[in-house]
């Protein structure tokens, strides 16, 4: 096994690869952008916080169901394909977001995005699954979620400056000009894809074109019964409510307790993403040193401290390097997390990635919500705070299920 040698990937795939990760920066990007807004919409709809954030709840929960859907129609479609022309969606639905003239019309905006943007990830993932050499996977992996990652970076950096510089309107011109120009690329090497496969002998139909040995319904069962697979999406669905839902106010906290402006508060937060970036560059140091164990142990903690001083900080200095720490540990916690999901189920792994994710993001919605409501009851730094600790909580959680599982396999 380990003598097999790996041929070079081709230039175009390489080149497929990069486009892949662009349209994983751009799904992020719609995901997170209104983040920093979210008070500069509270005054401009007049409505409260809570109805604000459904700018982001129903994004989130969008986002979460449809994972459900395209796991089994990149299947039969061709996973590049759907990627393509989502792409292209999230564009439509950027132009009525630009142009709502109420919360209403700009809450169904969102849901348009998210339609479209929650194929982008889970699918590029699956696409780089089928047609990259097992040597070289994690690799490229490491490079769709490098732009994922950079997306936190510029969803929180674009909807805090375009909406202080030019107003929110702009952020979602933003958002149309790069899906765009992201989705007309990927539409060109879709093309060249279809032509290039067309000169292929018969025989020569890559595996990932097979029909899947299952319905999806039937294989999603088989995942979600497993014991290891349940606790996996348990850990995903905590962790987006914890992690992804309580960062949507993070920068609206800082806004508030500390009257920064919004561009400046969402600067800060996007340094959460930067320590992702940062991860994602001694990622492999990490793993060795610390194993999936040490990971989730460390990661959790690392948030739940950073979170604790974001939340009470009475100065903007400490928010900086502990929203970078944060991502930082954050990362350490969710890489872990992706590769226990890529691992659920290796005869259905599309579909267990789709599962996982929707486990993720609908957390996220519920912990958008949750947050929102917290806030009147309870101020915003204390729900930061509680996002953090439950972080920590899960990485214990986690560390311990790990440790169990391996003590296991091993007897």
């Amino acid at each position: 096994m380990t003598s097999i040698v790996s041929a070079p990937l081709s230039a175009a795939t390489r080149r497929s690869i990069l486009l892949l990760s662009f349209a994983t920066f751009a799904s992020m990007v719609a995901q997170r952008i209104c983040d920093a807004m979210l008070p500069e919409l509270s005054r401009v709809f007049a409505v409260s916080l809570v109805q604000a954030a459904q700018v982001v709840s129903v994004f989130a929960v969008t986002y979460g169901v449809a994972q459900l859907f395209y796991g089994p129609l990149g299947d039969r479609l061709g996973k590049f394909r759907i990627v393509t022309f989502a792409t292209l969606g999230c564009c439509v639905g950027s132009v009525v977001a630009a142009l709502a003239t109420s919360l209403d019309m700009l809450v169904f905006a969102r849901l348009l995005m998210a339609l479209g943007a929650a194929a982008l990830i889970p699918l590029a993932m699956a696409w780089v699954g089928d047609t990259v050499p097992s040597g070289q996977l994690q690799e490229m992996l490491t490079r769709t979620g490098l732009g994922s990652t950079l997306g936190i970076v510029g969803g929180q950096l674009a909807g805090g400056l375009l909406t202080d510089a030019l107003g929110w309107r702009w952020a979602f011109v933003f958002l149309t000009l790069l899906f765009g120009v992201v989705g007309t690329l990927l539409w060109m090497d879709w093309r060249r894809q279809q032509a290039a496969q067309a000169l292929r002998p018969v025989m020569a139909v890559p595996h990932a074109q097979a029909a899947p040995p299952a319905g999806f319904v039937k294989q999603a069962l088989l995942i979600a019964t497993g014991p290891w697979s349940r606790v996996v999406l348990l850990m995903a669905f905590v962790e987006g409510a914890a992690g992804f839902g309580a960062l949507a106010i993070w920068a609206s906290h800082l806004h508030r307790s500390l009257g920064l402006s919004l561009s400046v508060a969402g600067a800060i937060v996007a340094l959460f993403g930067l320590g992702g970036v940062l991860y994602m560059a001694v990622g492999r140091h990490m793993i060795r040193r610390f194993g999936q164990q040490g990971l989730v142990l460390v990661g959790g903690a690392l948030v739940g401290l950073c979170a604790l001083v974001l939340a009470y900080t009475p100065h903007w200095l400490p928010a900086l390097p502990a929203s970078l720490l944060a991502g930082f540990g954050f990362f350490m916690f969710h890489n872990t997390m992706q590769a226990n999901a890529t691992q659920m189920a290796p005869g259905a792994r599309g579909t267990a990635v789709s599962l996982f994710a929707s486990f993720l993001f609908l957390g996220q919605s519920a912990g958008v919500v949750l947050a929102a409501a917290l806030i009147g009851r309870l101020g915003s730094g204390a729900v930061v705070a509680l996002g953090g600790l439950v972080m920590a909580a899960e990485g214990v959680f986690f560390a311990w299920a790990l440790r169990r599982r391996d003590a296991s396999q091993v007897g």
